[in-house]
């Protein structure tokens, strides 16, 4: 239901529509203005630039905001200085009177109406008349700026959240590093090989605590492929039932994770031409995508471009899963430079595990799982405030609520 009248957005502001320069005077140094020849460049507020143009031929303001014209249209940037901007951008200048951060905010909502025009053309780009005939909703100046206060709170609230979770992720790299190298003491704090030198021993992989072993990936898990021998392997007969059925980008996606989302299923017949793998099986990618990992959530089915490591008791799943990760690099050097890169069992069972007791293992899994539990709540509370944001869009927007000002 709408509350506010509409107006076209023309009436509220003016539009510069992009142009490419010549390739001559675009430039990777600082001289000139920075370039922005898409969305390919947009940060999450401000855009991120990588070149510079010495003749610019359409450029930006500071305090305009920044609209992909061409696919994907009507992502956002506001411009935080002057830009030259190609083609696939449009810079949307406010008129006097309108509030600059509820601009903002009013095409974040509306854009998306703009998307639905981009997908009715053969090429998905809309120009400057599908802009000035965009319909928004005719906010007298008060609320609109009570509106932007409202919303612009909960960005900062997202914002901070986000930066969070990018400090978290430093710091969960880092203690992995230190949890695979230092080890934990009886008290469960990491060794200091500097304070205890005589703790530490040099060895193949580098210096680890003295009363670490090292042994094969094999002598810790049961390494085997997966398995789907029909051909090909896209029968749909096979396919659409209970089974779940994990791909390699299922595994990359996860990044180590506990992994329960799945992008295919398999029927009995299918499942009778696979393998199926038991719950908290590690799974190695070994085509394509070289030794991104996962641990499973529940039994799940591969195909022979995923390896599954069943973890011998009384070792440590996610300590067993957090070695195997750290040597990707490693793994990804044997890979042959083919046309799409691959390993083989013969890389992954040979594969050195420096080897704690149980009891350490235990506590470094333990350890890093708490780091990553406080990311997961973390994302879990700015996807929440996302959700809020939407719903508040939506009701301030079209006026279904209307702010006290």
């Amino acid at each position: 239901m709408m509350m506010f009248d509409t107006i076209s957005l023309d009436q509220l502001a003016t539009f510069e529509m992009g142009q490419s320069p010549n390739s001559k005077f675009v430039v990777e140094s600082d001289e000139g203005i920075p370039f922005l020849q898409g969305c390919a460049e947009f940060g999450t507020i401000t855009p991120n630039f990588v070149v510079s143009c010495i003749r610019p031929k359409k450029i930006c303001k500071p305090g305009d905001i920044l609209i992909s014209v061409r696919a994907p249209v009507g992502d956002l940037n506001k411009a935080d200085r002057e830009y030259c901007i190609g083609r696939g951008l449009a810079a949307i200048r406010f008129k006097n009177g309108i509030d600059t951060n509820f601009g903002w905010h009013l095409l974040s909502y509306w854009a998306t109406s703009l998307r639905v025009v981009a997908q009715g053309s053969t090429f998905e780009a809309i120009g400057k008349q599908e802009l000035a005939n965009l319909q928004i909703a005719d906010i007298p100046l008060p609320e609109q700026r009570r509106i932007a206060e409202i919303l612009d709170t909960i960005d900062k609230a997202i914002q901070k959240t986000e930066a969070l979770i990018s400090k978290l992720k430093v710091m969960k790299q880092g203690i992995l590093h230190d949890l695979l190298t230092r080890g934990l003491d009886k008290n469960g704090k990491l060794r200091d090989p500097k304070a205890h030198p005589e703790q530490f021993k040099d060895s193949l992989l580098g210096r680890i605590p003295k009363d670490w072993g090292i042994n094969p990936l094999e002598k810790l898990a049961e390494v085997d492929r997966g398995k789907f021998t029909h051909r090909p392997r896209n029968d749909p007969r096979f396919y659409g039932g209970a089974h779940p059925f994990v791909q390699t980008g299922d595994i990359a996606e996860a990044e180590g994770d506990i992994l329960k989302k799945y992008s295919q299923t398999l029927n009995n017949s299918g499942s009778a031409v696979s393998r199926e793998f038991p719950e908290n099986t590690i799974a190695i990618t070994i085509a394509a995508n070289i030794a991104d990992t996962a641990i499973l959530g529940q039994p799940m089915y591969f195909p022979d471009s995923i390896v599954g490591a069943i973890v011998r008791p009384p070792n440590n799943v996610r300590y067993i899963e957090l070695c195997i990760r750290r040597a990707k690099r490693i793994l990804n050097a044997h890979a042959p430079q083919s046309a799409q890169k691959n390993i083989n069992l013969e890389d992954l069972r040979p594969l050195l595990i420096p080897t704690p007791t149980s009891e350490e293992q235990n506590q470094i899994g333990d350890m890093y799982d708490a780091y990553s539990n406080h990311v997961q709540s973390e994302e879990q509370y700015r996807d929440k405030l996302k959700l809020q944001k939407k719903g508040l869009m939506h009701d301030l927007l079209i006026g279904k609520v209307r702010v006290q000002v």
